[in-house]
């Protein structure tokens, strides 16, 4: 395949999101338009955004890869995604009525409304936004180098340069639509990529002997059992913590909308789980000395594929790697913007500034994420690792949050430091780590136990979740000032007793 053709190719596919973009951002009216599309997104549009981002650079490249090396260990990534998004219909669906615009509203609203709980949380998905950007750009990098032969640090640049000009452009609203599209694109490139790869070594009768000697030669090993369940683990709890899918949740014209949406998205991840595994074991016979084996979903295009076909089916793979970009970068303006803004300056934008703050805030994360991007080249460590440190104290306070009401500010505190400590500790220490495969399940247990331990030390929330509801809503709507906001949130909390 012609590098120069796929650039051009390239060119023209973004060029299409880029006129996407303008033409649903002509509508844009507030703040809520951009950052949320005006909370009415349909079924049909949750659907599509969200399959294109669960289908996304860990699926396309971690999962492929690490099925290259580990055989149908490679489906533990489609099996973890698929249980993350179906425990989020099920206990997490329910939020929308709350009107929530963040994760850090959600968090705060458990622990009635407070401040401290409010901001740390803000800090942490930000972080992990950016985490899950930085990681896009990789994936969508590691296909333009090798599809193109550009050096991999411009190739981190042409996309981060790529996502933030059509998300600039549109906004949540370009986000749901662009990424609709490439949920089409990408889920045929898969479709076409497993049944050629499969015809390519006899059939599916011939997997499992081209498997059982792959094994014998060591081309292919075994991760163990408490390695397996901990990379399906970290996986789910991505999901059911990762903002972006929080934003969906929050954005959905209504609860049935989303939890509709996100079962059906799980569902069908879960029956597609098998295809990364079949690409990867594929690549791994046709090709077995591959020298990085995050590139094995695209050796395999380029063996198989004649070149048209390959170029549509690598842009099916970069892709992948836009919609999740897309969607994460919003989330984490979102959270910017009406978190991280209005707690270091005591207000929120006002409403005619409101759209150009939150295109600079597009700006800004890009930046940040490409920074991260240039630390690391390693996809799956990359994620798994960035995971565990910052979103398993999330995931520990949402649980608790959502379904214990004797849960306090300071265990969710605890959750949050316990959850980052113990991974970090984990990450730096090789025979631990090996153990466990990666720090997602200790830092879980360590932030469970300290959450609970904490809170039933400390004194019960004075304040009901009503009145908790109440403060965060005048907070959120009041855009002069947080003192004024406070005052209107004691009143309705007079009111309501």
């Amino acid at each position: 395949m012609n590098g120069s053709h796929f650039l051009i190719g390239f060119g023209i596919y973004l060029l299409l999101m880029i006129t996407i973009s303008y033409l649903v951002s002509r509508r844009q009216q507030s703040n809520d338009d951009f950052l949320l599309a005006g909370r009415n997104v349909s079924a049909r549009l949750t659907f599509g955004s969200t399959v294109a981002t669960m289908i996304g650079t860990g699926t396309s490249m971690g999962a492929v890869g690490f099925a290259y090396n580990h055989g149908w260990h490679g489906m533990l990534y489609g099996i973890g995604g698929a249980v993350g998004i179906l425990l989020t219909a099920w206990l997490f669906a329910p939020l929308r009525q709350m009107r929530f615009m963040t994760m850090s509203e959600e968090l705060s609203y458990y622990v009635g409304a407070n401040q401290w709980v409010k901001q740390g949380s803000a800090i942490l998905i930000f972080l992990a936004s950016l985490g899950w950007l930085g990681a896009h750009i990789i994936g969508g990098a590691l296909y333009l180098s090798w599809a193109t032969g550009i050096e991999l640090f411009y190739a981190k640049l042409m996309i981060g340069f790529a996502y933030t000009l059509y998300v600039m452009i549109g906004g949540y609203r370009a986000v749901i639509w662009t990424d609709s599209l490439m949920a089409v694109i990408l889920f045929s490139g898969f479709l076409l990529m497993s049944y050629v790869a499969v015809h390519a070594i006899g059939g599916l009768d011939q997997i499992s002997p081209a498997l059982a000697a792959a094994k014998n030669s060591g081309l292919i090993s075994d991760i163990g059992l408490v390695p397996a369940l901990s990379l399906a683990s970290v996986i789910a709890v991505g999901v059911l913590a990762t903002p972006s899918f929080r934003q969906r949740i929050y954005a959905a014209r209504n609860v049935s909308t989303v939890r509709r949406s996100f079962i059906f998205s799980g569902v069908l991840y879960l029956a597609f789980a098998a295809l990364p595994a079949l690409i990867g074991i594929t690549a791994r016979v046709l090709s077995p000395e591959l020298d990085n084996h995050q590139f094995a979903f695209t050796t395999v295009a380029v063996m198989l594929l004649p070149g048209l076909l390959t170029m549509l089916v690598l842009l099916a793979g970069l892709s992948a790697t836009l919609s999740s970009a897309s969607s994460d970068a919003i989330a984490s303006v979102s959270v910017l913007i009406r978190d991280l803004y209005q707690g270091i300056t005591g207000s929120m934008p006002t409403a005619d500034k409101a759209i150009l703050y939150s295109r600079l805030a597009v700006l800004l994360v890009s930046a940040l994420a490409l920074s991260l991007a240039l630390l690391s080249d390693d996809l799956i460590r990359y994620i798994t690792g960035m995971i565990a440190t910052l979103m398993s104290g999330l995931f520990v306070c949402a649980l608790l949050g959502r379904f214990w009401l004797r849960f306090t500010w300071q265990g969710a505190l605890a959750a949050l430091l316990g959850a980052m400590v113990t991974s970090l500790v984990v990450l730096n220490h090789p025979d631990w780590l090996a153990y466990w495969g990666n720090p997602c399940l200790p830092a879980v247990m360590v932030a469970l136990l300290a959450a609970v331990s904490i809170s039933l030390l400390t004194p019960p929330c004075a304040i009901s979740r009503k009145q908790a509801l109440a403060l965060i809503s005048a907070q959120r709507e009041n855009t002069t000032s947080v003192a004024t906001a406070r005052s209107a949130g004691n009143a309705s909390q007079a009111d309501l007793t």
